[in-house]
């Protein structure tokens, strides 16, 4: 039974978006095996006979199941050598890895601070030098406080200013 080519665009759109049932691919598969196919159709046509000649195809070729033999039997040499290059593979990981938590472990001690040590041997040495170092911070904290005092000046002539503005704002 000759279908019209209407109805076939409509199979086709269909078994492309996936919506086609097995009665329907049936038919698309009947009119695809026919000799007079129309040019529009032709690359439909040529992945439907696809389909048919693999259907047709038996796995009783003895060449197929030879290749197949020969790919799941390696020879014992591959095997050697890939046992061995498989071996190489994880000691180079090994080594990468303990060389990564050396190098961690270094950096690491580098960072710690080291324990403080005594520098002076004499209690006496040991006073004068941190008489020294406060009496150096007292300087600088007086130095600092002077400071303080200016900008504490400069702030207080600011809020002046400020209180003055809005007074004459207002």
């Amino acid at each position: 039974m000759p279908m019209d080519s209407e109805k076939i665009d409509e199979l086709l759109s269909k078994y492309w978006n996936c919506e086609t049932s097995l009665e329907e691919e049936e038919q698309l598969q009947a009119y695809f095996r026919n000799a007079s196919i129309p040019d529009r159709h032709k690359e439909a046509a040529g992945l439907f006979r696809y389909f048919d000649q693999q259907k047709k195809k038996a796995l009783t070729d003895a060449s197929f199941e030879g290749s197949v033999m020969k790919k799941i039997q390696a020879p014992k040499a591959g095997r050697i050598r890939t046992l061995v290059f498989n071996s190489m593979r994880i000691a180079a990981g090994v080594i990468v890895l303990v060389l990564a938590v050396w190098l961690v472990r270094m950096e690491v001690r580098k960072s710690t601070p080291q324990e403080m040590a005594d520098t002076f041997d004499n209690p006496k040495e040991a006073f004068e030098e941190t008489k020294k170092a406060l009496i150096m911070i007292s300087k600088s904290f007086g130095t600092a406080e002077e400071q303080a005092k200016k900008i504490n000046l400069f702030n207080e002539a600011q809020q002046e200013i400020r209180k003055e503005k809005a007074k004459q704002e207002l």
